[in-house]
Formats: C-alpha cells, sequence, structure tokens
C-alpha cells in the first residue's frame, strides 16, 4: 500500500477541517487559548500586555458567539471597552472607558473612578449586565476593570477576553468609538 494517498488524504481533511471552522482550536482570535496562566483576584500591576487566564473570579468568561446571543436579549449589556489609546475601532454600541483598568489595589483613585463612571451611566442598575472587553485576550485592562466592576457590587459581570480583536475575526460589526466623559 502506498504511504503517499493517504498523506494526501490527510492533508485534505485538514484542509476541510479548517476550512469548515473545525480546524480553530483557540476560538477567534486566541480567545480560547490556555497559556496555563492562574486566575487570580488581585489586580494585575503593568506591563498589562501578556497571556491572560482563561477564567476569573467573581465574574463569568463570554466568548463572542455567547456575546452575540445575550446581545440579542433584551435589555442588552452595557459594553465596556476599557482599551487605552486615542480612539479607536471598537465593538459596535460600546462605552469607551480608558484607563479603568489600570492600577494596581482596589484602593486606589482608579476605583472610586470606575465606581463614579459605572453609576452615571444610563442604565446604572447594579444587576444589569456589564461586559468588559479590551483588545485581545493578551489585555489585562479589562481583566482588571471586571475584577474591579465585582468588587462594587455588580452582579452580572462579563469578562470578554477575546475582545475587539476576536469580534473582528467573527466578521461582527465595528465603529469608531469615543471616550465617555469622566
Amino acid at each position: 500500500m502506498n504511504a503517499y494517498p493517504a498523506a494526501m488524504l490527510l492533508r485534505l481533511l485538514l484542509a476541510l477541517m479548517i476550512a469548515l471552522g473545525g480546524g480553530d482550536a483557540y476560538g477567534y482570535a486566541d480567545e480560547d487559548r490556555d497559556w496555563g496562566v492562574a486566575a487570580t483576584r488581585d489586580i494585575r500591576p503593568p506591563p498589562y500586555s501578556a497571556p491572560t487566564p482563561r477564567e476569573i473570579p467573581g465574574a463569568k468568561l463570554i466568548r463572542t458567539d455567547e456575546l452575540k446571543a445575550l446581545l440579542a436579549a433584551k435589555p442588552g449589556p452595557l459594553l465596556l471597552d476599557v482599551a487605552g489609546g486615542e480612539g479607536h475601532v471598537s465593538l459596535e454600541g460600546a462605552v469607551w472607558m480608558p484607563g479603568v483598568g489600570r492600577g494596581v489595589h482596589y484602593l486606589d483613585p482608579l476605583q472610586a473612578e470606575l465606581a463614579e463612571r459605572l453609576a452615571a451611566l444610563p442604565r446604572g442598575d447594579t444587576s444589569l449586565p456589564l461586559v468588559f472587553f479590551c483588545v485581545n485576550s493578551r489585555c489585562w485592562l479589562s481583566y482588571n476593570a471586571s475584577l474591579r466592576a465585582a468588587a462594587l457590587g455588580y452582579t452580572n459581570v462579563y469578562w470578554y477576553r477575546g475582545g475587539i480583536e476576536s469580534w473582528r475575526a467573527a466578521g461582527l460589526p465595528v465603529a469608531r468609538i469615543a471616550s465617555n466623559p469622566r
């Protein structure tokens, strides 16, 4: 028996799996990748760009497909983009809160700032779903912001680990975003 046809058949099956979406072991843009990082309740200090855990204490991890379904519910969640920078493209309808994922502990001024900014949002109810996200699954800013919101007593906090990169990789709508005034 010739091994060449078997190898060719294997390559063909692998290409077919990838084309049909079955070959992506890490979800959209690594949203499911496991880097072996342990979850923590502590605010992570800089550097904020590093592999993140696959779970978060006090909040719920949400994947792209789950977020898409949650957005279809009424009332939908508040989308909170915590990425830094001067302005960027984000998930459509998101509120931009740069900086609230920084800091080193829950008693710093950023905790009070997040409390004020969340209370000022139109739907300031602590039980409404809040979805924090950043650029990608290697961004600790959204992890930190999710921890901060849970510590403030918000009971329906989601951490969208894949962030903007996963959303875009799924072909979902994005829009230019402006900062939420402090």
